[in-house]
């Protein structure tokens, strides 16, 4: 019983410090350079402030977070030194970054996207700043690429040189990227690493499809999708409604090589009474109304690929035909004497929980089996926020080229579309987006032109919780709350066990034995 306790006490305390902690903290992000924490002034050996820590005299904050690389490791453990001897309250990270050269663009992107991830995952509620005075110029210049192109929802602060400190110009003032004099930084990254996909041919799909982000659930739907692509087999894509269902079966389409005219979509929803003769066709005289043949979706899909969007709502007599076309290839009309082979691509989509409609006896359990072997499951825009900035950004671009007058979000603006549940995923983003800038007469769009629910209601941010049942087991569910969470670190933490268990608030040696255990369990 006590191990039951504490089980439960363990399980509940991971909810709690995910869901609650790091909210409302001013958070600053910085490279170390050669001049931190201290560096000589002009006139003698007289040792100066270095540029962090005059900021952080100017500018309070909650935490500092410290990247090094290999050549600033003692500047960094200095700094880190000084910071805690003189701010007390401030909690100081360091964090390594693998950059052997620190003038590589490229390298320095990639290292900070890995690192602006995991932040933005767990400090959920924090306003997010970056330091740019430290650091070579590349350093610099890719903290503003990240930030003008909406990765990281933060504000660019500029620490003057004494010499430069003026009345007018003061030693700490904010870069407003949002100003007209600086140009526009958009983003379309996705990383994928597919080689039996060309990578010109991937790019073109996702610019053309309009799929942003490159959040980790993301990427293993599309890997997914792009892997089933090359295949013949039918595909069940599962999502809530506004995830982007069809968008993703239309990338599949146009990675499976098949003509990119013969995508043919269809609501099953809209069909109920029709079904059969929507989806197979029919002749003349098959029943009333039936005044000529028609084709159906299948024939017209014909070398292409069919895309049922909502299949849960299709009926249990069209499903059992449905299943036996996807089990031989041939159709038969309504009404028809023979039957005949068709080429067809299926891509299914529902937001149904289709076991519980099996269960229900409305769905055929035979068809979802049938389904299931390619099945694809979209995250929710709230379980990959790191993407909303990007996608917002990409939505008001395509707003901007039907208004006289450009809009432009602003850094609070982005943060709190980053921090809204978002109930209706990326459809209802469009619209709010789109509405906030159609009505406001602002150029530059605030957090009180969009019209969203409150934040703090209990209703919109309480997490999920299972009903129980006869047969439920509290412990089973609070170990699988703790295997789910511990993995979902694991990933956010790119495989680092150690940056995995500060997400959690566990030791090192916690998360090692767990992901020992599961691997020794693989292995038996």
């Amino acid at each position: 019983m006590s191990g039951f306790r504490s089980l439960c006490k363990f399980g509940i305390q991971i909810v709690f410090y995910i869901a609650s902690g790091a909210k409302g903290m001013d958070v600053l992000l910085t490279f170390t350079g050669f001049h931190d924490p201290y560096s000589k002034g002009l006139i003698g050996d007289e040792e100066q402030p270095g540029p962090i820590l005059s900021l952080v005299r100017v500018k309070p904050f909650d935490r500092i977070v410290l990247f090094s690389t290999p050549n600033t490791e003692k500047n960094t453990d200095a700094t880190q030194e000084a910071l805690k001897g003189k701010f007390t309250q401030t909690e100081v990270e360091v964090r390594n970054l693998r950059l052997e050269d620190p003038t590589d663009y490229l390298a320095i992107l990639r290292e900070l996207r890995l690192q602006i991830q995991a932040l933005c995952e767990y400090f959920t509620e924090a306003r997010f700043f970056v330091a740019v005075a430290s650091g070579t110029p590349q350093m610099h210049a890719c903290w503003l690429l990240l930030v003008a192109g909406g990765e990281l929802p933060a504000r660019i602060l500029h620490v003057r040189p004494p010499r430069f400190v003026t009345r007018e110009l003061p030693a700490v003032s904010e870069v407003d990227l949002t100003a007209p004099e600086f140009p526009v930084v958009r983003t379309s990254v996705c990383w994928l690493d597919l080689p039996e996909v060309s990578p010109p041919d991937l790019e073109t799909a996702l610019l053309q499809t309009g799929i942003i982000g490159d959040h980790p659930s993301l990427r293993k739907a599309l890997e997914k999708g792009a892997a089933f692509a090359a295949y013949q087999k039918p595909i069940l894509i599962m999502g809530e409604t506004g995830t982007g269902k069809e968008l993703f079966a239309r990338l599949i389409h146009r990675l499976s090589g098949r003509p990119l005219d013969q995508f043919v979509p269809e609501n099953c929803a809209t069909i109920k009474d029709l079904a059969e003769s929507r989806l197979f066709g029919h002749r003349k005289g098959a029943f009333t109304g039936a005044v000529s043949d028609r084709k159906g979706l299948f024939d017209q899909a014909d070398g292409g690929t069919l895309f049922l969007d909502e299949l849960g709502e299709l009926p249990l007599e069209t499903q059992a035909k449905f299943l036996r076309v996807l089990q031989d290839g041939r159709i038969e009309p309504v009404g028809g004497q023979e039957a005949h082979q068709v080429d067809v691509r299926i891509i299914a989509a529902t937001n149904k929980d289709l076991p519980q409609a099996v269960k229900a006896g409305e769905f055929r359990e035979d068809l979802y089996y049938r389904l299931r072997g390619c099945e694809i499951r979209l995250p929710a825009l709230r379980d990959r926020k790191t993407d909303i900035p990007k996608i917002a950004l990409h939505v008001l671009d395509r707003i901007n080229a039907s208004l006289k007058r450009p809009k432009r979000l602003s850094p609070d603006t982005l943060k709190r579309l980053q921090h809204h549940p978002w109930p209706g995923n990326v459809r209802d983003l469009e619209h709010v987006i789109e509405n906030a800038a159609i009505l406001s007469r602002r150029d530059i769009l605030e957090p009180e032109d969009f019209e969203l629910p409150d934040l703090n209601d209990t209703s919109i941010n309480k997490p999920h919780v299972p009903e129980p049942y006869e047969g439920f087991s509290l412990e089973e569910y609070i170990k699988q709350v703790r295997t789910d969470l511990i993995t979902k670190a694991g990933e956010m933490a790119g495989g680092n066990q150690t940056r995995a268990a500060k997400l959690l608030g566990l030791t090192p040696q916690a998360i090692h034995k767990f992901f020992k255990a599961r691997a020794d369990l693989n292995r038996s």
